[in-house]
């Protein structure tokens, strides 16, 4: 995919495009304008007396508005150009608009034949890969200075509405300005793109489902303003991490957006191109990553998935009572079932993350009443792990899917299909049990142990569920250790065997507190080795396996998130120099990505390749990512709650000199946490 370089941002609405501000969608480059999963642009193309504009510069400071400043033809450094073109634009109350400028800097009158190309496809997000011929009808219509596109299938109905303030001619294709502009003066118009999502009747859906006035430009600038300024204030020697820092905060802040459910909270969608949507591993990780800089985000999340937590056998959505939904989608393959997320629940480790996410959230926060608020839902999801996840009664938690024909295969983190596999490349006979997902049901199982002890006054359930998570520790450690190899198996097959895959799963053990003490320093020497270890972070899978893939999605691909998560449980151990070997690396990578982490990228070696490799279709932004940077300063600063107390104890990488962290929010009010630069690790 060659990679769609400008973008403007809000929540799951988003437009992206290239360098001089044009959209030619293809398979291999899915820009467009997009909205309500749905591609309401496939093409906008401007052109200036017949010719294409190239860029000069690109003026991106966030994602609210973004301009273009464009010449016609090719710039040289020979001929001086008589004209020029600045667009800027920007999603405003829903829409995406765009101001084009023609500036004439010649000293006499010149005629100019403005030309805007429109074209819509109304491709599904999930579509956007493959090569696809819709099954309904377009069409379009020129009406009242306006273009309308549409497509209709049966019931299902989206349009694309294009206007503009100044007058044009408008065609089924276009539109078309004949302007004369004065010398050294300039001629603007505004042209406004509404996607819209039709009933039957001709009415959007959302005039109904949405109660919260959606914000133009100006007011999401302020909220912008307001969101960096109630956020912890980061100061540090090394300018890339305070770079890297404030990257995070302005994605993560263009991430949130309002789910129709709940309009007046916001949770962060999972990223950009292919996940700008609901999801449930995505949303809870990325709020258990922001929880010391924004930890409303994990309210609206935990109160989000509560409501579509299933409820039912629903054997097409791989639903199950008590299971969070691993994401909801929209569009027109949901429409018409050839897909089954609305909402699709093939995720196994969403509902054990849920209840952690909500016993770090009342930790972090001190709000009980959202625990005693969501009570029903976390008894659920633990009972999930015991009656649907635990299919061979071997107490394990396994994963197989309901849905044969679509369904996903593997139903972790890494849900491609040949990510859980044997050392040797074969893969395993189902149902899999893969490690992480065991430590994840131990975590849940001790904290929802806490909150029933501690707010639901039930303490025989909470004596209950420690038993269980110390009977599946042992259990775990004696069936997932490979002796002669000296690791954790990446997962048991459905007959019980060890898949001997050697992965960065294992560092989740760290992270859950599975582990016994006597393990966590061979686990955490196998993570820093050069086998998986590639000097910019850990990979998903180690070199010397059969399918290992230095370009592997998650067969050899370094993944930031996965880093931070094994970063904190380095941390956990004791293991602080590996800890901050991490975090060093992964900033480290963000210098070459102007501060924002890809979801992940290519898993060479770094004395080969000298600088990270971008993987080709990695989201960017993309949320788990974006929210790496903020939990690898925790696991540095050592920062975690006590009862009414904030606990810290930096060790910071000497690189990063003197870190200063003020206003962390929580249960203590804010706090301020300074790392003087003496409790440094390595050299």
């Amino acid at each position: 995919m060659k990679p769609s370089l400008a973008r403007v941002l809000d929540g799951n609405i988003f437009v992206l495009s290239e360098d001089n501000g044009d959209i030619e969608a293809t398979v291999a480059n899915p820009c467009g304008f997009f909205d309500f999963d749905t591609r309401f642009l496939s093409r906008w193309r401007l052109s200036l007396n017949g010719e294409r504009l190239n860029p000069l510069s690109i003026a991106e400071r966030d994602h609210v508005t973004l301009r273009f400043f464009l010449v016609p033809g090719a710039p040289t450094h020979y001929v001086d150009a008589k004209s020029s073109v600045i667009r800027e634009r920007a999603i405003t109350a829903g829409a995406f608009e765009e101001r084009l400028t023609v500036l004439n800097h010649d000293h006499q009158s010149v005629e100019f034949t403005v030309r805007l190309d429109v074209a819509s496809d109304f491709a599904p997000i999930l579509a956007l890969s493959q090569e696809r011929v819709p099954p309904g009808r377009f069409y379009r219509r020129v009406e009242d200075r306006a273009l309308r596109l549409g497509y209709r299938r049966d019931r299902f109905r989206r349009e694309t509405v294009v206007c503009s303030s100044e007058p044009a001619q408008v065609d089924e294709h276009g539109l078309t300005y004949t302007v004369r502009v004065a010398p050294k003066a300039a001629w603007t118009t505004i042209v406004r793109v509404q996607g819209l999502v039709l009933r039957p009747d001709g009415r959007d859906v959302r005039e109904q489902l949405e109660r919260r006035p959606r914000r133009d430009a100006a007011d999401r600038r302020q909220d912008l303003a307001t969101w960096l300024d109630h956020s912890p204030t980061l100061s540090c020697d090394w300018d890339v991490l305070t770079t890297t820092y404030r990257r995070s905060l302005v994605d993560l802040a263009a991430l949130r957006y309002s789910p129709l459910t709940l309009p007046d909270q916001v949770m962060p969608a999972a990223g950009l191109p292919w996940s700008a949507t609901i999801t449930g591993r995505d949303s809870i990780l990325t709020s258990f990553e922001a929880l010391p800089f924004a930890p409303q985000l994990a309210a609206a999340t935990l109160r989000m998935l509560g409501i579509d937590q299933g409820s039912v056998l629903d054997d097409f959505r791989d639903e199950e009572p008590g299971k969070i939904l691993s994401e909801f989608r929209y569009s027109e393959l949901i429409a018409f079932e050839e897909r089954p997320e609305s909402p699709y629940y093939g995720s196994a480790d969403a509902t054990p993350l849920y209840v952690i996410l909500l016993d770090e959230y009342e930790r972090w926060t001190g709000d009980a009443d959202l625990v005693r608020e969501l009570e029903d839902e976390a008894r659920a999801a633990l009972r999930w792990i015991d009656e649907y996840g635990d299919l061979l009664g071997d107490g394990y938690l396994r994963y197989r899917r309901r849905n044969e024909r679509t369904g996903l295969q593997n139903q972790g983190w890494k849900d491609t299909p040949e990510a859980i596999c044997y050392a040797d490349g074969r893969l395993p006979a189902p149902p899999p049990a893969t490690c992480e997902l065991q430590g994840y049901a131990y975590d849940a199982k001790l904290r929802g142990a806490r909150l029933a002890r501690e707010f639901w006054g039930d303490p025989a359930y909470a004596d209950r569920l420690e038993r269980e998570a110390a009977a599946l520790r042992e259990r775990f450690d004696r069936d997932f250790w490979i002796t002669d190899r000296g690791y954790y198996a990446i997962a048991l097959d459905g007959d019980g065997r060890q898949v001997d895959g050697l992965a960065s799963n294992i560092g989740h053990l760290l992270w859950s507190g599975i582990l016994p003490e006597a393990r966590a320093a061979r686990v955490a020497q196998q993570l820093m080795t050069p086998r998986l270890f590639s000097g910019w972070g850990v990979r998903t899978f180690a070199e010397g396996q059969t399918r290992y893939n230095p370009l592997g999605y998650h067969l050899g691909a370094v993944w930031p998130f996965d880093n931070a998560l094994i970063a904190w449980g380095l941390r956990r151990y004791g293991f602080v120099e590996e800890a901050g070997r991490i975090a060093e690396a992964i900033i480290d990578v963000a210098a070459y990505f102007e501060g924002r982490l890809p979801e992940a990228f290519a898993g060479y070696p770094r004395e080969l390749t000298h600088y990270p490799v971008r993987y080709p279709t990695a989201n960017s932004p993309q949320a788990m990512a974006t929210g790496a940077p903020l939990l690898l300063l925790r696991a540095v600063l050592g920062l975690e709650p006590a009862g009414e107390h904030l606990l810290m104890t930096p060790r910071v990488p000497a690189r990063f000199g003197r870190l200063e962290l003020l206003d962390v929010p929580g249960r203590w009010g804010r706090i301020d946490v300074i790392s003087s630069g003496l409790s440094h690790v390595g050299g």
